[in-house]
């Protein structure tokens, strides 16, 4: 019998159903339509007004500065101790390695507590898989992490079934912390997951945390709308993540919102979150508008058969994998003023 200690099996608390999603705060010159430091507090404060405590970012976001934006949040407003903080790591952050490597991984890690100017990251994710890394490697590497207290719970990212079941397998046979949630492009556009993914994590009772429940914006604004955005006007992969914005899908969700008398994001916020595999979606928002809607989604009833119109209209698409590198941003320098005012 194997009498190993499991840490595998650690139980996830539970999680607010909605997350703010970090990546839209930090510098503006990383990527254009992100906030400045000063903009992103009266959204931060927002959020946690309304009961959002749970923070997802990632070391990439804004070149490191997203981590220590919200990190100086939490720390100004004292919050650290009710807050659920989750971040990311993978891509290098400027000119530093990328990969699951146990020297990037515990790296990344070490870095992100700096500019976090925390002792422990609640929720630590690959932001996705790495084909040359052994698997081995990697989980040992987050093992040593939680093992030596400096992360709670280790979470994967944009990862196919067999990928995840590889890695928590493979943890699972030596003792060594699981997977116990999954960032998944989910939303009414993109629901290719429903293949593998979520059957997978429904029996592993892995969580599931959606990104981008708005489709990058496109079920909030009619199709004409979406490029009159500051984010809109340089977001070069939409139409490759969802083909034109003519699809189906759009006029399904328009057509039902006009008839309910709601906004459209409330609806596919709602729908989403009436998945049984979703533990929580992860939001974004530029203005705080953005968050009093995905929260006002949370109270949302629909009359029977909503959802079967939605999810009618929907057409199987090719699965398309994050970028290597990540894409349309600004690689920053270390901001020695800012590492300063921590």
């Amino acid at each position: 019998m194997d009498t190993r200690p499991r840490e595998s099996r650690l139980v996830l608390p539970t999680l607010p159903r909605l997350a703010l999603g970090c990546m839209s705060f930090g510098s503006s010159a990383w990527r254009s339509w992100v906030l400045d430091e000063a903009d992103s507090q009266p959204l931060l404060e927002r959020a946690l007004d309304l009961g959002i405590t749970f923070f997802d970012t990632a070391n990439v976001y804004s070149t490191g500065r997203s981590e220590e934006v919200l990190g100086r949040f939490l720390r100004r407003t004292g919050a650290r101790s009710r807050a659920f903080v989750a971040t990311k790591l993978f891509y290098p952050v400027g000119a530093g390695e990328a990969g699951l490597s146990r020297a990037n991984v515990l790296d990344s890690c070490e870095a992100s507590l700096r500019r976090l100017g925390m002792e422990q990251i609640d929720l630590l994710q690959i932001h996705r898989w790495d084909p040359h890394t052994p698997v081995e490697e990697t989980m040992e590497a987050l093992a040593t992490l939680v093992r030596a207290g400096k992360v709670r719970w280790i979470g994967a990212s944009n990862i196919r079934g067999w990928q995840l079941a590889k890695m928590n397998f493979m943890a699972r046979l030596n003792g060594w912390p699981e997977f116990v949630t999954v960032q998944a492009h989910y939303n009414l556009l993109h629901r290719e997951d429903e293949r593998e993914l979520l059957p997978f994590c429904a029996d592993q009772g892995i969580a599931v945390l959606p990104w981008s429940p708005l489709a990058r914006g496109r079920l909030a604004r009619p199709p004409d709308a979406a490029a009159a955005t500051g984010r809109g006007a340089v977001d070069d992969v939409a139409d490759q993540l969802y083909g034109p914005p003519t699809d189906p899908v759009i006029g399904a969700l328009f057509e039902t919102a006009r008839e309910l008398e709601i906004k459209p994001a409330l609806l596919a916020i709602a729908w989403l979150l009436s998945r049984p595999t979703v533990a929580a979606a992860v939001i974004g928002a530029t203005r705080v508008g953005h968050i009093d809607d995905a929260v006002a989604a949370l109270e949302l009833r629909v009359p029977p058969g909503t959802w079967e119109r939605l999810e009618s209209a929907y057409t199987p698409r090719a699965y398309v994998d994050l970028p290597w590198t990540a894409r349309n941003q600004t690689v920053l320098e270390p901001d020695r003023a800012s590492a300063a005012r921590s």
